[in-house]
């Protein structure tokens, strides 16, 4: 993947010669290179305009005016824009000077400034759809002003934050080089782990309860714990960068403006396991990011806090930064391990390649998220015991949150686990809802996340002082925002991802953009999600534009119900739970969506089109199958 990404950067695309190239070159046949740049959304096949523009579709930036972006830079170049507001991926579209191409892409982690789009390897912010124009000729940044926008860099944390992996984030004085770090404390916490035992750092992660910030919430110390302290092959340890997660961009933000912090929790977690060798695996779409950390890299071995003997410890330890190319599946650790190794990001069946057992290049692996990574520094300085008093019983530390959707200060913000409600998140610290709007619903952990709705009660066990468990009523409001908490209410905190939707949103166009996220990231191995996800975009995508039958909500739930659980990762749940919950919560705005009645199950059968062109869906009720001789020309007797 590297010598793919080295060669587009040069030409610009990946065509047939490229390919031929390239595989002589690694002693591959053609058929495994083709596989690669086919399988991951970056790698084009076909050149772009001298001027390439990518443009988020995913739910925030769609509701920001995403699709009103793309719309005005195809009437603005002369290009055909996608039929119907569709999204757009493969191929790209070229304005006819060649000079332009665009193309609509997923998540691109800036929620909070939506829209975004990239022009070439640039991302932009808050861009005006009235203007998106302008800016792509003049290259100018079209981000409003941080007054304008409640960007979290222009004012200082909400007194309900408690920073720590944040703590330098927005700091004016603050700049990314060793230096500045080495004068705040940095690389304080690394001198003192290369002085204690690995099972020390174990068992202080461990005792600080520390969980998973990635998605899944599974105990670090535990993960930890599977690699054996005699283990003879050696171990491999990979940061997960590749924040694709649609309402999630607080990776972004450590790689960007705290790179050492991430390098100083990748070394002293390489200590601890004896890792000799580290991965961050990072987003294609940050390439900035990319070169910061590779930055970072290179002046932390100046001062021997990587490389051969760190700090004289006797300790050796290498970290090299690897970019993936645009796959959400590759989130997905296993995934991610297929990807580091050259191949299709095909998850791994579980068991028998637990990574921590069966891992890169089949050996020993652990695989943690940008931010769990962070917090090991924190937990050397403050102690495993002093961490876990942080945030409350099985939900310790602190965690980021991400905003976006239908708030006045869409932002991210750092809390301990539990301490705030999702009222205080989105009335306090997000600003409240736009002028006049009412919430609707909460999507609190990602758009994977099952979706709450505003009006529900949720029962809830909540422990007490003495030690006692009691069930409580809450309202959506009074929930905290902690693990378990969100789960007993029906959905996840996830990544950390908060969706805020209004009274102005339809919640079938809501369902329909995740639906066709989730279409497009299937990695397409396993036969329910590849077959399944497909199939509600289409019946969402359909029920839209008028095409909607009585049968619509009950078949969207039905595929819901035979997807998750029945796949080789977790994609399978990640596709079906939006479309299980948002059914299933909003029952009356599907059905209003799904009025003509269900066309009689003989050929030749309505196509889409048909269904939402005709008014009238002519059926006769039969108690027998005719067969199909008998059938009319609709299928009908």
């Amino acid at each position: 993947m590297p010598l793919l990404h080295l060669w587009q950067e040069h030409f610009g695309f990946i065509g047939d010669e490229a390919m031929l190239w390239i595989a002589t070159k690694l002693g591959l046949q053609p058929i495994n290179i083709l596989e690669l740049v086919t399988f991951y959304p970056m790698f084009r096949q076909h050149p772009p305009g001298k001027t390439h523009i990518r443009v988020c579709r995913t739910l925030s930036c769609a509701m920001a005016g995403g699709f009103e972006v793309m719309e005005n830079l195809c009437t603005a170049f002369g290009i055909p824009p996608p039929p119907d507001r569709e999204g757009l991926h493969n191929p790209i579209t070229v304005s006819a000077d060649g000079n332009y191409s665009v193309e609509f892409v997923e998540c691109l982690a800036s929620c909070h400034t939506a829209p975004v789009c990239m022009v070439g390897e640039q991302l932009h912010e808050n861009v005006d759809p009235t203007s998106a124009a302008d800016l792509v000729r003049h290259r100018q940044s079209a981000r409003s002003s941080p007054a304008a926008t409640g960007n979290p860099h222009s004012h200082p944390p909400h007194p309900l934050e408690h920073r720590l992996i944040f703590q330098n984030i927005g700091r004016p004085d603050w700049t990314t080089d060793i230096d500045c770090y080495l004068r705040d404390g940095g690389y304080e916490q690394l001198k003192q782990a290369v002085t204690m035992s690995r099972s020390d750092i174990v068992n202080k992660v461990k005792n600080s309860g520390l969980r998973g910030r990635g998605g899944a919430g599974f105990s670090c110390g535990l993960k930890w714990s599977f690699i054996k302290l005699d283990e003879k092959r050696p171990v491999y340890l990979i940061c997960n960068a590749d924040e694709s997660e649609p309402g999630t961009f607080k990776d972004r933000y450590v790689i960007h403006e705290d790179p050492h912090q991430l390098l100083e929790g990748i070394l002293i977690s390489c200590y601890a396991l004896n890792a000799r060798t580290a991965y961050v695996y990072i987003r294609g779409e940050f390439p900035k990011g990319a070169k910061i950390l590779e930055r970072a890299i290179e002046e932390a071995r100046t001062h021997n806090f990587l490389g051969k003997n760190i700090l004289g410890s006797g300790f050796d330890a290498e970290v090299y930064v690897h970019r993936g190319a645009g796959a959400y599946i590759c989130g997905e650790e296993t995934g991610l391990i297929e990807s580091l190794e050259g191949k299709r990001g095909y998850p791994r069946i579980k068991p028998p390649y637990f990574p921590a057992v069966l891992g890169l290049y089949m050996c020993p692996t652990i695989v943690n998220n940008v931010e769990t990574l962070c917090h090991i520094k924190h937990i050397i300085a403050m102690g495993g015991v002093e961490y876990a008093r942080l945030g409350r019983s099985n939900n310790t530390g602190t965690r980021i949150v991400c905003v976006s959707g239908d708030v006045q200060r869409p932002g991210y913000f750092e809390i301990e686990v539990g301490a705030v409600t999702m009222g205080q998140l989105i009335y306090e610290m997000a600003g409240g809802l736009k002028s006049g709007r009412k919430l609707k619903a909460v999507i609190p952990g990602g758009s994977s996340a099952k979706v709450l709705r505003a009006d529900e009660r949720f029962k809830l066990k909540q422990r007490q002082a003495d030690g006692s468990t009691i069930e409580v009523e809450l309202s959506i409001d009074d929930i905290p925002m902690d693990f378990d908490s969100l789960t007993a209410a029906g959905s996840m905190a996830g990544s950390g991802g908060v969706i805020v939707l209004d009274d102005f949103r339809d919640m079938v166009w809501v369902l329909n953009n995740i639906n066709e996220f989730y279409a497009h990231e299937s990695c397409g191995q396993c036969t329910p999600c590849r077959e399944g996800s497909l199939w509600m975009k289409k019946i969402t995508d359909r029920m839209l534009r008028g095409g909607g039958v009585v049968e619509d909500p009950k078949t969207l739930k039905t595929i819901g119900d035979n997807i998750a659980g029945r796949t080789i990762c977790a994609f399978g749940e990640a596709c079906a739970w939006p479309t299980q919950s948002f059914v299933e919560k909003f029952p009356e705005e599907f059905a209003a969506r799904a009025q003509k009645p269900v066309p009689p199950p003989l050929p030749p059968e309505y196509t889409p089109e048909e269904l939402i062109e005709e008014e009238l869906i002519p059926t006769v009720p039969m108690a027998h199958d005719p067969g199909w001789e008998k059938a009319g020309a609709k299928g009908t007797i």
